[in-house]
């Protein structure tokens, strides 16, 4: 079993950290979240572009352009920024059979795996770009 991130995901989370961070509600440019996050210039537009397509991310084009949240980093949760590039993280497969779930009943393990499931995301959905960025720079390697 394994939790972890897509490259698109973990792109997305850095860049709305640096953005939390960031020009205290200004603009930031792509080069400089790219610079701040460790994350290749080539792939952060399209992420940036999925988070603005999600409403977490206001762009402004220009020279003197950039991004910035659309809503304060504390009414912006974990959750939000993962599905925003990931899509839903809800499973819909059942995990001993493969097929999708309910389809010809539950599994044994049904209920002890969507209760896990509940779980994760109610966590991921209570940490807040405010809580997280406040943290330091953890999320820079």
């Amino acid at each position: 079993m394994r939790l972890e991130l897509t490259k698109r995901g973990d792109y997305a989370v850095r860049a709305m950290l640096a953005l939390a961070r960031g020009a205290g509600g200004g603009l930031l440019s792509a080069r400089r979240i790219a610079d701040a996050m460790r994350i290749p210039v080539r792939f952060l537009p399209q992420v940036l572009a999925d988070l603005q397509r999600a409403g977490l991310v206001e762009a402004a084009p220009g020279r003197a352009g950039g991004y910035r949240l659309s809503r304060d980093a504390a009414s912006i949760n974990l959750l939000e920024v993962i599905e925003a590039v990931e899509g839903d993280s809800r499973r819909r497969t059942c995990v001993l059979r493969g097929s999708p779930c309910g389809s010809d009943g539950h599994c044994d393990v049904h209920d002890v795996f969507f209760r896990g499931q509940e779980a994760m995301l109610t966590t991921l959905g209570a940490e807040t770009l405010a809580d997280l960025a406040g943290a330091g720079g953890a999320t820079r390697g």
